[in-house]
């Protein structure tokens, strides 16, 4: 069986296992570094009522605890369904690769997912969202950006 096949059969076992555990929904995932899982993760969102808690955000932690860094640019990620909005986002941000997944966001639809409506949601002006937002303190706010800009502020990657 090609490593690939393999990396997405683990990331498929850990959901199915995931429904035995109600731990959250039927969501894992597994990241790959040097054709070697690194991380697995798990939907964990009920038994830790933390809705960021899915399964791809669990094994991007995990990795990035394990390899001591923040960026995961060597690394790909194996999920059993496509990412939502929120895991695509942090799977960008860790600077993965490549992402392989199962099951689509239109299939995790049909299961009551709601991807859809969030996609939807992130195309609209944030004045027009259904959640609204304010931009308050701005002029505060931009003066802690300079700082960082200047080097006062500096994060060790």
């Amino acid at each position: 069986m090609p490593y690939r096949s393999k990396f997405m059969q683990e990331a498929i076992r850990l959901s199915e296992e995931n429904l035995s555990k109600y731990n959250g929904g039927p969501f894992g995932a597994v990241i790959v570094r040097n054709d070697k899982i690194i991380s697995k993760g798990v939907n964990l969102v009920i038994s830790t009522n933390d809705p960021t808690a899915h399964a791809e955000i669990v094994a991007i932690r995990k990795a990035c605890k394990k390899l001591k860094k923040i960026w995961l640019d060597d690394c790909e990620i194996y999920t059993s369904c496509e990412p939502c909005p929120m895991c695509l986002s942090a799977i960008y941000w860790a600077r993965i690769k490549k992402i392989y997944f199962a099951n689509t966001r239109k299939d995790a639809e049909k299961i009551g997912f709601i991807d859809k409506e969030i996609y939807d949601e992130l195309s609209v002006p944030s004045f027009k969202r259904k959640i609204k937002s304010e931009q308050h303190l701005r002029s505060k706010a931009i003066e802690v950006f300079e700082k960082w800009k200047k080097g006062l502020i500096n994060l060790k990657y």
